[in-house]
Order: structure tokens, then C-alpha cells, then sequence
């Protein structure tokens, strides 16, 4: 199969455009990717394929010819691949890497790919969580999951969920200070606050169709993490906003209470992408269908919030009041 790793190698530098962003997403090194575009070349009489420069690689004109004749090849492999694998009792095969982000994914993503995982036995799942938002092509990532603006808009992507912020305190301490009735009644109030983005220390609320944009004054504590403002609130520290991906489980023990649940918060949301160019394999595209089945187009961890949120008023809802997340 050494020919069929060189025309690999190839395309992958043709879509890269550098033999070590290729070497990345092989998983081999850059001297091996080297190797195999030169015996590549050698084997096709020794035509030039690629023009190797200190800023990375471009392909030649018989390059370009040659790859988009390559991409039929790998093409036609993979659908007759998948086709004998899938008569065989398993369609999906071979590696997927994926990031995601840190906070968002071991609470909610690592047991839906738990579930994908255990349905595709011969595939193997490579998930890289940061906060950081990776690049998909430098890096090698076949897929990511990502929360907030897309700033790269020649990535490929579908919108799964909105991400809800919500404004959060312990009952102990609403019992202590009290309940802020207005957005304005924030600044008299203890607030931990987030420094993960520059503009998260500024609270912002939807107030009959403007925006009040608050900067908390009594700042009791500040942190680049949520699960770190959300055991402070739970402690009885002060006010925070959070995703209520974070505050959800403990709204629902009663650790935490919603507040100022008449006014919105911005929303955000989560997104799934892969590179552009080829076509998706069958993996991504499975897995990008597996991901909006779980997660759209409502979360299921805002119960709590939706219906304090509809009632227009602070805390938790009973249980038994609370909407289906189905």
C-alpha cells in the first residue's frame, strides 16, 4: 500500500499547503512526508508536483491536475471501503480527531461520544479538549466543536444550540444581601466575574428592548474559569454569569438560584465544524449528524432556566413545573 500512502501524502500537502501541516494530519513525520511526494514523483517519471519554498509548498500545474485526478482515486476507495465494511456490520472505520471545548465537553460532549464511540467499534475517536480554538487545518483536526462567533468563515459548520448565559447566587447569600429586583440594583451587590474574554466583566441585559450594559463595582473575586466563579457562588461569594451548562446541575440541587430571570442575557452558540475542500469521510458525517441528534435545537441542560425565564421570575422551578428536555 506504499503507493497508495504517497498519493495520501500528496493530497494532504495539496490541501495544506505545507508538508508539515501534512505531517500532522497523517500522524507521520515531515521527513517521511518528504519521502513519499519524492518517490510519488519519481514513480510518475520524475514530474515535479509540488514546489517546495521556505514558507511551505505550492502545487505545479501537473500538480494540480494530478490531485484533483487523486481525490477521484481516494474517493472511489473510500465509498467501495465503507460499502464492504458496512455489509460486514460496521460502516465507520479508521481515525477522527476532534477538539472541543474544556468545560463544555467533559459535561456534556464525553458521554454522547461515549455513545458514537460504542455504535462504531472500529473507529477510533482522538478528542482533544481546550478552551483555545484550534486550527482545523494547521493542527489536523477533522472536526471540532466550538462555542460563540465563528471567525473563520471558510470553515464549514452547522449550528447546533443556542449557549444561555445566566445571572447566578447561592440562596444563603440572596437571603443575606437580598434579591436584586433590576439589573441596577447589581451594582450594590458582591460579583465574581469572569476574565476568560475581554468583554465578559461587562454584565449585559435585555431590558424591554434595549441593552444595559453594567460593570460590576464590588468585585469579590475574578476568574478565567466557570467552574471555578461556580463554586464561589455556591459558597455564597456573590452574583455570576455563567453558561447554564455550568449552573444547570446545581439549580437543580438548589445550590444555586436564577436571578433577574425576566431580563436576557447575550446567547452564544454551539457550533460543529470541519475544513473546507473535499467532501466529508462518512465518519464526520455521521458524527456531525450524531451531534445535532443530541444537542439541537434546544440544550438539555436548561430546564431550570427556560422555566424561570418563562414565568418571569427568580429561582428555580419545581420539579414537577419544569418543561421537557426531550
Amino acid at each position: 500500500m506504499s503507493e497508495l500512502d504517497d498519493i495520501q501524502a500528496f493530497v494532504q500537502v495539496a490541501e495544506t499547503l505545507s508538508l508539515s501541516r501534512a505531517a500532522v494530519k497523517l500522524h507521520v513525520t515531515k521527513s517521511v512526508v518528504s519521502r513519499r511526494i519524492a518517490r510519488l514523483e519519481q514513480s510518475l517519471g520524475g514530474v515535479s508536483l509540488v514546489s517546495r519554498t521556505t514558507r511551505g509548498a505550492s502545487l505545479t500545474e501537473a500538480g494540480r491536475e494530478f490531485e484533483r485526478r487523486c481525490r477521484e482515486v481516494l474517493a472511489g476507495l473510500e465509498d467501495a471501503r465503507n460499502a464492504v465494511m458496512g455489509r460486514a456490520g460496521s460502516e465507520l472505520a479508521g481515525a477522527l480527531r476532534l477538539s472541543a471545548p474544556l468545560a463544555f465537553g467533559t459535561r456534556h460532549l464525553s458521554s454522547v461520544l461515549t455513545a458514537f464511540a460504542a455504535r462504531h467499534p472500529a473507529l477510533v475517536l482522538d478528542v482533544h479538549y481546550a478552551e483555545r480554538a484550534v486550527d482545523l487545518v494547521t493542527e489536523g483536526f477533522d472536526m471540532a466543536v466550538r462555542i460563540g462567533s465563528l471567525r473563520d468563515s471558510s470553515l464549514v459548520g452547522r449550528r447546533l444550540c443556542p449557549v444561555r448565559n445566566v445571572l447566578v447566587a447561592s440562596p444563603a447569600y440572596l437571603e443575606r444581601q437580598g434579591i436584586p429586583r433590576t439589573p441596577q440594583e447589581i451594582m450594590r451587590h458582591d460579583c465574581l466575574v469572569s476574565t476568560h474574554t475581554p468583554v465578559a466583566e461587562h454584565w449585559r441585559f435585555l431590558d424591554g428592548g434595549r441593552w444595559i450594559s453594567l460593570h460590576p463595582s464590588q468585585v469579590r473575586l475574578r476568574a478565567d474559569n466557570g467552574d471555578v466563579l461556580k463554586d464561589a457562588a455556591v459558597a455564597g461569594l456573590g452574583l455570576a454569569v455563567m453558561p447554564s451548562f455550568i449552573a444547570s446541575e446545581a439549580i437543580g440541587r438548589g445550590e444555586l438560584q436564577v436571578v433577574l430571570g425576566r431580563y436576557a442575557l447575550p446567547e452564544r452558540s454551539l457550533h460543529i465544524l470541519r475544513p473546507p475542500g473535499r467532501k466529508p469521510a462518512p465518519a464526520v458525517r455521521a458524527l456531525f449528524d450524531h451531534l445535532a441528534e443530541n444537542f439541537g435545537p434546544e440544550p438539555t441542560w436548561d430546564p431550570c432556566w427556560r422555566a424561570c425565564a418563562l414565568e418571569g421570575r427568580d429561582g428555580p422551578a419545581a420539579p414537577e413545573a419544569l418543561p421537557s428536555a426531550a
